[in-house]
């Protein structure tokens, strides 16, 4: 039988023709679906961008506020519930919506866009317990500037919500978190100190701010630290607070006598710490206590109370590895317990005795406290105070001016009460 004739019989053949057509018809869909495929992913890949940004990244909780912002109309939502105290005294609870997990849309720069937040539920952060999550950001296009447009716009954001306020931070595993909410900004003329004192430091730290090209043209690390030193209550921490209220800087707070502290992790800190900030390293002295003052038979009772040690906290501060544009704050009640080594020039650039109350610190802090009053009263006050101890922190006066908040010639009578 010749073959055009036998092929001719198959296609005359109902069952062959049936099952050829429905192969045929499968193959086909088959095809479409896999041509669909590719080209979706070569329309994405050539004419789509897209944006991720792990809850690692410095710019995440600054998008979350950003989303929040412009995708006023979405109807999934997360809560983020804050308490404001208000100057009277009054706490008001607020609650903050946010989109929750999933897709979102968002109409900005004249461009849909399309908005995923992710939770990985089987992965957390060790350190905090809190899940892992991400935010991607996917629109059509391939200018990048519409991301850096959204970046800059909610650093902006933050930074308004921040502006007139101080931002503490501490150290939580190899980062820095911000520690409650933003605080208002103490006015350096709450801090009353003796006379010059104020003066001298905020000026030395303000000339350091603005010579950076100063210390690069000679060769010099551009650091600097301070050492406050003085008895308790006064006003170091206080004072520090106001500087980083005066400069606009935040404040990263670090104990030393942290035992998950080690060398490493103390150098990694330092070296990202967010800009624009003081490192406050209170109470020096209770981390580490001078070789001079221990006996040399034991050598490993200067390796402190964690896996910090001794050398590892000098290289932090002025090692090979130590970073630069950054301001170091020290606090000590006892200075003679410092090893000459922590607080030589390098390390410590200035430092300053922040001691108790004087003859012309009593009558500032009454004048402020009781502007009304004359500059008499403030005198005579001042006098009583000083006839009646020999040393007075500024932390007792002021708690005694608390409690004669409406009555200045009550705490004038009183004045022998304030260590009470």
């Amino acid at each position: 039988m010749p073959l055009s004739d036998f092929l001719a019989a198959l296609k005359d053949n109902p069952y062959f023709g049936a099952g050829f057509g429905l192969v045929g018809v499968g193959t086909a869909l088959a095809a479409a679906r896999k041509g669909a495929q590719f080209g979706m992913i070569f329309f994405r890949r050539n004419y789509m961008i897209t944006l991720e940004v792990p809850s690692k990244d410095k710019s995440y909780h600054w998008l979350l506020s950003w989303i929040t912002k412009h995708a006023r109309h979405t109807q999934h939502l997360s809560v983020e519930t804050s308490y404001l105290q208000h100057e009277s005294g009054r706490v008001h609870t607020q609650f903050e919506f946010h989109p929750s997990p999933g897709n979102h849309i968002i109409w900005y720069g004249k461009k849909w866009i399309r908005v995923e937040r992710t939770r990985e539920k089987q992965m957390v952060d060790l350190q905090t317990g809190t899940p892992w999550e991400s935010v991607t950001f996917t629109a059509l296009g391939r200018d990048r500037q519409l991301f850096v447009n959204i970046l800059q716009e909610a650093r902006e954001l933050a930074l308004k919500q921040e502006e007139g306020r101080t931002v503490m931070y501490t150290a939580l595993g190899a980062e820095w978190r911000p520690f409650g909410f933003p605080r208002r900004r103490r006015p350096l003329s709450s801090v009353v100190l003796e006379s010059g004192v104020e003066e001298r430091i905020v000026d030395d730290v303000k000339e350091f701010i603005s010579n950076p090209k100063w210390y690069t043209d000679r060769g010099i690390p551009y650091r600097r630290g301070y050492l406050l030193y003085g008895p308790p209550g006064c006003g170091k921490s206080s004072f520090i607070t106001a500087l980083a209220g005066e400069l606009g800087y935040s404040i990263c707070l670090m104990s030393l006598s942290d035992r998950s502290l080690s060398d490493d992790r103390l150098n990694h800190l330092l070296t990202v710490a967010p800009q624009q900030s003081i490192i406050l390293l209170e109470d020096v002295d209770a981390a580490f206590v001078s070789r001079e003052l221990l006996p040399t038979e034991n050598p490993m009772a200067y390796q402190g109370m964690g896996r910090l040690t001794f050398s590892g906290l000098l290289n932090a501060l002025d090692g090979v590895a130590s970073s630069e544009a950054r301001i170091v704050f020290m606090t000590t009640n006892f200075i003679d317990r410092l090893d000459p080594a922590l607080i030589r020039p390098g390390r410590v650039d200035l430092k300053q005795y922040v001691g108790n109350c004087t003859h012309w610190q009593l009558t500032q802090m009454f004048r402020r406290f009781y502007p009304a009053e004359s500059a008499s009263e403030a005198e005579r006050f001042a006098e009583r105070a000083l006839a009646a101890y020999t040393e007075i922190s500024a932390a007792q006066v002021q708690g005694h001016f608390m409690l004669y908040k409406q009555d200045a010639t009550g705490s004038i009578d009183n004045v022998a009460r304030i260590k009470e």
